[in-house]
């Protein structure tokens, strides 16, 4: 038996024991693929694949004694890897799940209901929010707050909650690809230095206009009438942020101002900034307890996040690493010396809407092709926005799948999911015309 050398290790890729890894995980990512259809959440079998390939593949190193020397090496970059992003995670779900504590979100659902918007208006509304909010919150979290907020004004009339699901999935998944908070897919890129935090925000022309042009293709089929909802109004206007709620919002626009500062300034991880501002947050959390008697526990909070998507990542990132440390990735390499790297970053966008888009653009960044910055940029775009082209593309489109369960379906988005291909085909298009004809960035 001969195995071929390779950088960081032996190449895998056409002996029968890589086929098997290859196998596995197709097989784990069937039944990730299939959550709704087995009721088994994602994170299981990712996390299973993840860290049994990585099993197999020490058991293999064992058996036929090879040097571990280039495993333990790829092992510690890949802990690093994965701790970057959940830890980062970690941090930002804490703050959403103390800003929902405090009430800061049931407030936001309250003022809705008591202005009494038309299905119209709440449309746009709850659009805009999800598009500005993502940047800062991620866009899975944003997805879920107002997705509640959808579910909760209207229970019932598939007509103006399809639409708006959809329209709140687009725009969260847009308004992430501009800035390294939003996306797990963008923090991915900016962690692994494809570009400056500032260079993201240059993607926010072709991410607005693609989700405003779906969103004004979608309105049309939304109901021009009111919300019968009598009697909410004074209930909801009456709902008000409990004490601490404003200021925790402050601390959390600090905590991501820092964790640029620790990035781009002092070369530490952004999961640091973000960790003291979790460090900050508990403090406040006690002066609050001391002084205004407010018994907020932060560890409540804590227990409260989406531990299944933090598990979901761990394994899913650890997967994709297997494959690389395997030499599947390197045909991923291949193929962008050998077609134009424009056309291969746009099917990105397609394939991510069918496998998941966290996957994806980490199976690219670890294949590191030979790209130029505009070429990065166009891949954060397109995983991030070709993510909503399928409900179950994207996070915040499994996300919004739970929370509107029989509501917002497979087929019920892909009957109006032309929509969102043309305002995909439009973020291209202002890409193209932004980075490559005028030169903008």
């Amino acid at each position: 038996m001969t195995l071929d050398m390779q950088l960081d290790g032996i190449d895998l890729s056409t002996h029968p024991f890589g086929w098997m890894l290859l196998a596995i995980f197709i097989a784990g990512y069937y039944f990730i693929a299939m959550e709704d259809k087995y009721h088994i959440d994602k994170a299981k079998p990712a996390l299973f694949i993840g860290t049994f390939m990585y099993i197999l593949i020490g058991g293999f190193y064992a058996f036929y004694g090879l040097d571990f020397i280039p495993f333990k090496n790829e092992i510690t970059h890949l802990v690093y890897e994965i701790a970057e992003i959940f830890f980062f995670l970690y941090v930002a779900m804490t703050f959403v799940e103390a800003l929902i504590e405090r009430g800061v979100f049931n407030a936001l659902k309250g003022k809705l209901i008591a202005k009494g918007y038309s299905y119209r208006e709440l449309f746009w509304i709850t659009g805009i929010l999800a598009f500005f909010i993502s940047p800062i919150a991620d866009n899975l979290t944003t997805a879920l707050i107002l997705s509640t907020v959808l579910i909760t004004i209207e229970k019932q009339n598939k007509a103006f909650l399809v639409p708006s699901a959809i329209n709140v999935v687009v725009a969260s998944n847009a308004g992430g690809a501009w800035s390294p908070f939003g996306d797990i897919t963008t923090l991915m890129a900016w962690t692994a230095q494809k570009g400056e935090f500032v260079d993201f925000l240059y993607l926010f022309p072709a991410a607005f206009l693609g989700w405003l042009v779906t969103a004004y293709l979608l309105v049309r089929y939304v109901p021009n009438e009111d919300p019968n909802k009598e009697g909410d109004s004074k209930t909801a206007e009456s709902i008000e942020i409990l004490k601490g709620g404003k200021v925790i919002i402050f601390i959390g626009i600090a905590t991501i101002a820092i964790s640029v500062l620790c990035k781009q300034v002092m070369q530490l991880p952004p999961m640091w900034g973000m960790l003291f501002g979790l460090s900050v947050l508990q403090l406040y959390m006690y002066t609050l307890k001391r002084r205004h008697k407010q018994d907020v526990n932060i560890f409540k909070s804590i227990s409260r996040i989406e531990n299944n998507t933090l598990l979901f990542f761990f394994g899913i990132l650890a997967a994709v690493g297997a494959l690389y440390f395997a030499g599947f990735l390197g045909y991923v390499t291949t193929l962008y010396d050998r077609v134009n790297p424009t056309y291969v970053n746009i099917g990105v966008g397609f394939v991510s809407a069918v496998i998941d888009n966290v996957p994806v653009m980490s199976a690219v960044l670890k294949a590191n092709p030979q790209l130029d910055y505009t070429q990065w940029m166009l891949l954060t775009l397109t995983a991030g926005v070709g993510g909503s082209l399928i409900s179950f593309g994207s996070a915040a489109g499994v996300g919004v799948m739970g929370r509107m369960h029989g509501i917002y379906t497979f087929a019920s988005h892909m009957k109006l999911a032309w929509t969102v291909l043309i305002g995909y085909t439009v973020s291209i298009g202002i890409w193209y015309l932004q980075f490559i004809v005028l030169g903008i960035d």
